[in-house]
């Protein structure tokens, strides 16, 4: 870490996370005590899967690594099991996949037009969508990018 980063008070360290947090328990709240058929209602239900995803990000590539990725954070070492560093390598993807089939199983369970059966929906279409995102572009490129 660099020597102004530890200087800085732990609030700012991590004041991207807590932001991100702050505004999904917003559009949870939201979603909660509005009425269910209200737009502003719909619209918090959408938010709380976009944010989510950006929290996921955000956290997701503070302590999971992708092999390929410019985003991930530097691995020091390597393991002698081949597995272990293959589990390691691709942490972040990994990560994402599962906490996708969790999602995947809990909006099987439920009614796709009931109202928080939508809302598991777009969760899963945002994680399918973050673990395509993170496979593409390890070796897709976009010009003017800052890869």
């Amino acid at each position: 870490m660099k020597r102004e980063q530890r200087k800085q008070p732990w609030i700012a360290r991590h004041s991207l996370t807590i932001v991100a947090a702050a505004l999904l328990s917003l559009w949870l709240c939201g979603y909660l005590w509005l009425d269910p058929g209200s737009r502003l209602s719909a619209f918090c239900g959408n938010a709380i899967a976009d944010w989510s995803g950006s929290l996921m990000i955000i956290l997701g590539t503070k302590f999971f690594y992708e092999i390929g990725s410019s985003e991930s954070r530097p691995l020091r070492g390597r393991s002698r099991n081949r597995l272990l560093e293959l589990l390691r390598e691709h942490s972040l993807l990994i990560f994402i996949g599962l906490t996708g089939l969790i999602w995947l199983a809990l909006f099987r369970r439920m009614n796709p037009d009931s109202k928080w059966g939508q809302v598991v929906g777009n969760l899963l279409s945002e994680w399918i969508q973050m673990a395509g995102l993170v496979f593409l572009t390890k070796r897709l490129m976009e010009i003017g990018s800052k890869e």
